[in-house]
């Protein structure tokens, strides 16, 4: 070997060297502006309790989420996730709620749908943005956003309310994600998890879902799983409770009964995975 290829060698050597050595002390880009949704102090404090037990900081940057995205939030329930998002999405993306319906003859979906809009028209300036449409599990209302619209569908601990009105209309709810997102889209979904050696209660009465079942229901609508985090996972439940997943905080559904079992145990051991539309 010649004096110069010697030389050549060593400078390529060192050079990968160096951007490695570069590359492992680059901080991690931080999301500033999600963490300011986080910290805002329009966020009902009772909320902002269950962020050590939720992990949003954690579980959104795993899904990938970008502050011009548009992101459907399917059942937005009591808007948890809500108060993060529409600040969040406000200047540069969108938010879809996709909700209960308010001229449902269910009495309960009437109440949620109601509660929602309050909240909303209570903060314009946090909410006056955010897109209201309509989100049945049960029926037809499956076209919450326009199809291929979307980079990002979330879920939050709802899969097991869909599971109730059986397989093939579940089956609807992941397919229309799927229709949903832009081709190389994100799906989004956190559920109790229930451990894969107890048998599976049909209706998911219990509130806890398989987690092989989210994965074959995602995938039979034609998603890849790209990655599963264990950020919300808590080895502590062992998800059969009295009462089911709701004996747990923050709902204490059992009242003073084992209260302080359950608050030991703190919430729910939750599945967190990210699907994508191919």
């Amino acid at each position: 070997m010649t004096l110069t290829m010697k030389m050549s060698k060593h400078w390529t050597l060192g050079l990968a060297a160096a951007c490695a050595a570069l590359m492992a002390a680059a901080p991690v880009q931080a999301d500033d502006a999600l963490k300011a949704a986080i910290a805002s102090p329009h966020r009902t404090p009772a909320y902002v309790l269950r962020d050590a037990a939720r992990h949003p900081y954690e579980t959104l940057t795993f899904f990938g989420i970008k502050p011009n995205y548009t992101v459907v939030e399917l059942s937005p329930g009591g808007g948890w996730y809500t108060e993060i998002l529409a600040p969040y999405l406000r200047d540069k993306g969108q938010l879809i709620l996709a909700g209960d319906d308010p001229a449902s003859e269910i009495a309960y979906f009437q109440r949620s749908a109601a509660r929602m809009k309050d909240k909303l028209a209570a903060l314009p300036a946090v909410y006056d943005r955010a897109q209201v449409t309509v989100f049945s599990a049960g029926g037809s209302k499956l076209d919450y956003a326009k199809p291929g619209s979307a980079d990002l569908v979330l879920t939050f601990r709802n899969v097991h309310n869909w599971i109730g009105a059986g397989e093939e209309k579940t089956q609807a709810v992941f397919k229309s994600a799927f229709t949903a997102l832009k081709p190389g889209g994100t799906f989004g979904v956190v559920e109790h998890r229930r451990p894969a050696s107890v048998k599976q209660d049909e209706k998911a009465e219990s509130g806890y879902v398989h987690q092989a079942y989210v994965i074959r229901m995602a995938e039979n609508a034609g998603f890849k799983l790209a990655a599963s985090s264990e950020v919300n996972a808590n080895p502590k439940d062992t998800a059969d409770h009295e009462g089911g997943v709701w004996s747990l905080p923050p709902t204490y559904g059992l009242k003073d009964k084992d209260r302080a079992k359950f608050e030991a145990i703190g919430e729910s051991d939750r599945m967190t995975l990210k699907f994508v539309k191919p």
